[in-house]
């Protein structure tokens, strides 16, 4: 049995203390006074002269229980089960300057790469459920944005602060790729699973992305890829001499070979984001293809007990009130 709310119990105390203090007064009181008490020392009091002194404990009962039924007490109910999907999930984002090509559109707007990436990162966090989700962003060298956690609230807080030119520039997405695996490596999850967007090939960093993949076959990672980027030349945002922004249109080539065989390596799949719908279909496959199905044991119903408490209140409560004003009955 455990109890809903247990801060209610304070009043006991209390309760005690005003029902002690109440039998002191009584002792020390009389309705009679005798000069001596040699009259009465002789005489034995009566069963309903000792009920009437005990009256009180009926009504103490009746205030006990009724505080124990404020604080709702209850009993689990044994068989109930949680089902639940849940797995453990590193969202791997590139934040390197290639990113800040303009080649998809947002709200019918042209927009760069990662502020496309971050809206549909954000609506991919909000259809998972009981998932652990953590974010990592790399460019010339990955870092841990937020940890695994299933406050959602505060992941999208810190996805707002994926931007560009937090790292030096660069696409290592090897490093990317391994700093995901740690933050997975550890955690308890029958599933995990880090999705890698990028849109480059790896031109820095300690560690190549196939000997990444390898630690991640042998961790049963499985590490989904995802190429970002339309094919061909793409404008890309530069200062002019006067410092104006104007547009240039560059050629960003993505290593697809080496994400396939990433992808392929760990049990996962490669896709390629050319626009933002794709993106977003992306994404929503991926939602689709990872949900473990859970059960735990775990108590969500409970059968309520402060009726039986407060049945009882009630009955120690009239019980007093009827016999003290019935057959012991004082009188001054």
């Amino acid at each position: 049995m455990s109890l809903h709310d247990p801060l209610a119990l304070i009043f006991i105390p209390i309760i005690i203390l005003l029902f002690l203090y109440k039998q002191k007064k009584q002792r020390s009181a009389s309705a009679f006074k005798f000069s001596s008490g040699e009259l009465i020392g002789k005489l034995k009091g009566s069963f309903k002269l000792k009920l009437s002194k005990n009256l009180i404990y009926l009504r103490f009962l009746a205030i006990a229980l009724l505080i124990f039924a404020l604080a709702r007490p209850q009993t689990p109910i044994a068989d109930s089960k949680i089902h639940s999907e849940g797995i453990d999930i590193v969202l791997a984002i590139d934040c390197s300057t290639s990113m800040l090509a303009e080649d998809f559109r947002l709200g019918g707007q042209r927009q760069n790469r990662i502020e496309v990436v971050k809206s549909v990162v954000k609506d991919f966090i909000m259809g998972r459920k009981n998932d652990r989700i953590a974010i990592v962003a790399f460019a010339s060298r990955a870092y841990t944005v937020c940890p695994l956690t299933l406050d959602y609230g505060w992941l999208l807080d810190n996805l707002e602060r994926v931007k560009t030119g937090l790292v030096e520039d660069g696409t290592a997405i090897g490093s990317g790729i391994a700093t995901s695996l740690n933050r997975l490596k550890d955690a308890k999850a029958k599933s995990k699973v880090v999705i890698l967007l990028t849109d480059g090939r790896n031109n820095t960093g300690k560690i190549s992305p196939l000997t990444a993949a390898e630690a991640a076959k042998a961790l049963k990672i499985k590490v989904y890829t995802i190429g970002a980027g339309s094919k061909g030349p793409v404008p890309y945002p530069v200062k002019d001499f006067f410092g104006n922004t104007v547009y240039q249109p560059v050629q960003i080539d993505i290593d697809e070979d080496t994400l396939i065989k990433i992808a392929e390596m760990t049990g996962a799949k490669y896709f390629r984001a050319t626009d933002t719908e794709s993106l977003r279909k992306i994404y929503k496959e991926i939602d689709s293809l990872e949900k473990t199905d859970i059960e735990e044991s775990g108590y969500l119903e409970y059968n309520e007990l402060f009726n039986v408490f407060l049945i009882l209140a009630l009955v120690f409560l009239l019980s007093d009130i009827v016999l003290s004003n019935t057959v012991l009955r004082k009188i001054p």
